[in-house]
């Protein structure tokens, strides 16, 4: 087995998943305000979806599809969220980064602080060259994580996505290897 890295910054470890994060997991996901923000998260945030989707996490890793990071605070180890490179092509050297956020933590530099490392992480151990991401144009707080790593605006996307029965519009950003150096 394949063993996923740890990343450290001055106030984060951003570790793999285990199952004992499964609860914790489901409390911060399951808070609407942190799901309205997310495609692809149910409402409610049933029993056994954390345990089912960190299942899943090893072998994503291992086939080289993703990687994702429970964002945990450094000294006292408490769960905060989780940040991913997903989508990873190995043929254009691209990846997605995506984060969530528990609400207690927001507005913390919490999600800015991980988001560097893991661009980092990217950029120098995967050898991404680009890395892209996107927000909906109502969670205009995601965009400034996006510019703060150095994302650059890339375009809206009309009605991109459908939430709750609504059409909504989405921000494209990006970064490129040779914007960081």
């Amino acid at each position: 087995m394949k063993e996923q890295p740890v990343l450290t910054t001055d106030r984060l470890i951003l570790r793999p998943y285990s199952l004992s994060d499964a609860k914790d997991m489901q409390c911060l996901i399951g808070d609407y305000a942190v799901m309205d923000t997310l495609l692809t998260v149910p409402h409610p945030y049933l029993d056994g979806m954390a345990e089912d989707w960190i299942s899943k996490r090893q072998n994503i890793f291992e086939e080289g599809k993703g990687i994702s990071f429970a964002i945990t605070h450094r000294e006292q180890g408490y769960l905060i969220g989780c940040i991913s490179l997903e989508n990873i092509n190995r043929t254009y050297e691209s990846a997605e980064i995506g984060y969530w956020i528990g609400k207690p933590y927001w507005r913390k530099g919490y999600c800015t602080e991980a988001a560097g490392s893991v661009l980092k992480y990217g950029f120098e151990v995967l050898g991404l060259n680009r890395v892209y991401a996107t927000h909906m144009t109502r969670n205009p707080r995601s965009g400034k994580v996006m510019q703060k790593i150095g994302m650059k605006h890339e375009g809206q996307m009309r009605q991109m996505w459908k939430r709750w029965n609504k059409f909504e519009d989405v921000e494209m950003y990006a970064v490129l290897k040779s914007d960081c150096h």
